[in-house]
């Protein structure tokens, strides 16, 4: 168990959290959401920056291989800063007081990648806006683990993720967003999400 984990359930323990034990365990996930967002992923993304999804293409498309970038670039996710430009969009934002959805904080931290990060940790070159939520938003800024050396270690279980600021995507990284604070969220099933955009390597 990783120590912000133990941070996350030592809390819930003395939270006087009404329910069964799944409102607990949700509880829990959605603080360590919280704790791998605001402390672990900075720290983790200090020497690393974001290069973009079409650097992942160079080794993600084929189909031998899963073609996982193909199928994130089909996915809603790829698309979710544009859906920002929508009239649905800018009439739930009108509702929240927000006058432009593409230029609202509350907006584009769900909606593109690195929103919020220093101008040091984007790569040049990098436009967080061209890139929906990207590979990198799940799976951490790419610079230092974008090299086929690198992504083979790192599937080999040779390679600390940590060192270079790779990230599995879990549940708790979606709960980042797919959470009450959305304005449009809906009752989330990680597994059953999960395997409408799942692009595993093959076996």
């Amino acid at each position: 168990m990783h120590f912000y984990e133990k941070m996350a359930i030592c809390i819930v323990v003395q939270l006087p959290i009404a329910g069964d034990e799944e409102m607990r365990k949700k509880t829990i996930i959605f603080l360590l959401a919280g704790i791998i967002g605001v402390i672990v992923l900075p720290l983790l993304a200090a020497d690393a920056q974001y290069v973009g999804s079409r650097k992942c293409m160079m080794c993600h498309k084929s189909e031998s291989r899963g073609n996982q970038y193909g199928k994130w670039l089909e996915s809603p996710h790829a698309k979710s800063y544009e859906t920002l430009k929508s009239d649905a969009s800018k009439a739930i934002a009108k509702k929240m007081g927000i006058e432009d959805p593409t230029t609202a904080d509350k907006c584009l931290k769900c909606h593109i990648t690195g929103h919020g990060v220093a101008a040091a940790v984007k790569a040049e070159g990098f436009e967080p806006t061209l890139e929906g939520v990207g590979c990198e938003s799940c799976h951490g800024p790419g610079s230092l683990y974008k090299s086929m050396t690198i992504m083979k270690a790192l599937n080999e279980g040779k390679q600390d993720a940590k060192a270079v600021a790779f990230v599995e995507g879990d549940e708790a990284v979606c709960l980042r967003c797919h959470n009450s604070e959305s304005p449009t969220f809906k009752p989330f099933d990680y597994q059953t999400q999960f395997n409408e955009i799942a692009h595993n390597l093959p076996p």
